[in-house]
């Protein structure tokens, strides 16, 4: 055998190796970002199906490298700073506004309103992105929103923001909401309570969609729809909003186009909806339009 031909086979070997050992490292840290807390290396390799040994060896690495951290209290592992970091930069690169994008263009010329993408920052929505309706067509509504482009309101009041909580967690909602003093108001309206945003919230969860009635202002109405990520959790939200006595559309419509730039966004960035959501009309499907039944939300009715 010559030289080349050993070098050859070497480098083959090696990588058909090392190959498997990378994909089981992605595994692993694919499989820590989708649990809510550390996971014990058993556990791990039971569930991707991993050798104990290869597992111990892949964590080990992943803890030097920073990408895991061990629990030494629960003998668990979980993300490091590292793949906190990475996600931080993938965010620097604004791969999400890029890809919603020409899908929030879309929905302001059907529903010649303006349309906002945003997401989650602690216990606020944060809007990354709003679309205009070409000129003419929004009348003066847009005038009077507060909705910006970097602007934060309290994320329980907006519609965009409560159709991501409705799919958080309940040691997340604790966490963002400790105290009743939390849950402020702008204009007296809204949930009060722990408990009450936990009853709106399941209402959202439930049919796939969250809508506010002069929650953030006075005058206007809102309805959001949340993005998913391949782990079916809320990654974003679109949401429009509108004069509540004047719309070129029925609630319905809007409803229904938001569910379909919602889906279109969940599959650009990979995602799937939570099982079930197509039952309910969720981001993951388009669901024919409802017949209105002309209630009042709860939270406005108070």
């Amino acid at each position: 055998m010559s030289g080349h031909e050993i070098i050859d086979e070497i480098i083959e070997t090696k990588s058909s190796s090392a190959s498997p050992a990378v994909g089981r490292a992605l595994d692993i840290l694919l499989h820590l970002a989708g649990r809510s807390g550390p996971t014990q290396a058993t556990a791990l390799a039971r569930d991707l199906g991993i050798p104990r040994s290869s597992a111990y060896h892949i964590l080990s690495v992943l803890v030097d490298r920073g990408f895991v951290t061990y629990v030494p209290k629960e003998q668990a592992y979980g993300l490091g700073v590292a793949s906190f970091e990475i996600g931080s930069a993938y965010l620097r690169h604004e791969p999400l506004e890029r890809l919603a994008r020409p899908i929030l263009h879309r929905l302001a010329h059907r529903l010649s309103q303006t349309v906002h993408l945003g997401i989650l920052y602690g216990a606020e929505s944060v809007y990354l992105l709003k679309e205009r309706p070409p000129t003419g067509q929004g009348g003066d509504v847009d005038v009077a929103l507060v909705t910006d482009i970097g602007v934060r309101l309290p994320a329980h009041l907006t519609a965009n923001g409560r159709s991501i909580l409705a799919h958080c967690g309940e040691a997340q909602l604790r966490a963002l909401y400790p105290r009743p003093g939390n849950l402020v108001t702008r204009t007296g309206k809204g949930p009060r309570s722990l408990s009450e945003l936990r009853s709106l919230l399941a209402r959202d969860r439930e049919r796939g969609w969250s809508e506010e009635i002069e929650l953030v202002s006075e005058g206007f109405r809102s309805m959001g729809v949340a993005a998913f990520d391949h782990n079916s959790r809320p990654v974003a939200a679109l949401s429009s909003t509108w004069s509540r006595h004047y719309s070129r559309h029925d609630p319905d419509h809007v409803r229904h186009v938001l569910h379909q730039g919602a889906a279109r966004l969940t599959a650009a960035v990979s995602g799937r909806a939570p099982s079930g959501a197509a039952g309910r009309g969720g981001a993951g499907n388009h669901p024919a339009r409802e017949r209105s039944t002309g209630e009042r939300p709860a939270e406005d009715a108070a």
